[in-house]
């Protein structure tokens, strides 16, 4: 697979996650291409793109960023083809990205990469009817995709490592932290991550050790504010002092494999579900929620400018 100018991005599906890509591309100064099958997309997506321009716009634009630059096709293989570089935003339903690859592989220049914004699925499924399974890849971007910097770059069975450097690349040139997952599994990693804490949330609060509220704030007034700057391997380092983490290891390794071993998944029940959500809308009673994602989105804007001006964590 030849490299070649990423110049005009093909968004297939502008739903929330689509949308947000079609402004983030947009704002890196690139042409972008859109489709979905909603017949009142193209004013959907001009509306979203309006309201994730002004946060662009703050944190910057690229040279020739404009939203003038969007144009709309009228079906998937017309986005495809003429395209640099085609990110695929569709519902999570396994045979409808793989009926919808067939046809994007089909209309897309043999050394475009193909990416899809699947959250869980596995590539080497998705690939599995194209002719150049060695271009698809999943691309799966964390919400909101035009502010949260990260991409999870997960190739098949069948996809060329030139098409995975390809999408570092790109990714990386646009303004965002992709990471190389090196093994297909299910939720790839990160998901996986949340999967784990998700797990334990749960089982305690389907225990009764705590609420709701106190588990969101056991998280976001605790390592969550941590976790925002750095990771947990090097968050647990830094809580071993001058030893780092090799002292934490030491004496706080046995100790987390006990608590390991206490750990089990909760029973998936009608009775947790609704404990879940009346403790939810109990902590957020009294909360407009269109204002709590504007500040949500406020704050994580302010904070990705901070930490794009810090010298000492890592990049």
């Amino acid at each position: 697979m030849s490299e070649r100018d990423i110049r005009t991005v093909a968004v297939i599906g502008t739903g929330v996650i689509g949308a947000s890509w079609a402004a983030k591309f947009l704002s890196a100064g690139l042409d972008v291409v859109a489709w979905d099958p909603d017949p009142d997309m193209a004013t959907k997506l001009e509306a979203a793109i309006d309201v994730h321009w002004e946060v662009l716009e703050r944190i910057g634009l690229a040279p020739g960023a404009s939203r003038a630059r969007l144009s709309i096709a009228a079906d998937p293989a017309e986005c495809a083809s003429g395209a640099d570089f085609v990110q695929e935003s569709g519902p999570e339903v396994e045979q409808l990205k793989v009926e919808l690859f067939a046809r994007l592989d089909a209309a897309a220049d043999a050394d475009v990469v193909i990416a899809s914004s699947s959250s869980g699925l596995l590539p080497s499924v998705i690939q599995r009817e194209c002719a150049h399974p060695e271009r698809v890849l999943v691309g799966h971007p964390f919400h909101p995709a035009h502010l949260v910097p990260l991409v999870e770059v997960v190739p098949g069975q069948l996809t060329a490592p030139a098409a995975v450097d390809v999408a570092m690349g790109f990714y990386t040139a646009i303004g965002k932290r992709p990471i190389h997952v090196r093994t297909e599994l299910p939720g790839h990693v990160t998901n996986r991550l949340q999967a784990a804490l998700w797990r334990e949330a749960y089982w305690l609060v389907s225990t009764g050790a705590a609420s709701v509220a106190d588990i969101d704030t056991a998280i976001s007034a605790g390592p969550g504010l941590r976790w925002a700057l750095l990771g947990p391997f090097a968050t647990q380092h830094l809580s071993g002092g001058d030893a780092g983490i090799a002292h934490v290891l030491e004496h706080l390794g046995p100790p987390m494999v006990a608590w390991w071993q206490t750990f089990e998944t909760p029973a998936w029940t009608e009775e947790l579900r609704a404990r879940v959500i009346a403790g939810v809308d109990a902590e957020l009673v009294g909360i407009d929620q269109r204002a709590m994602v504007a500040e949500r989105d406020e704050l994580l804007e302010q904070l990705l400018i901070a930490k794009s001006a810090s010298d000492h964590l890592p990049r």
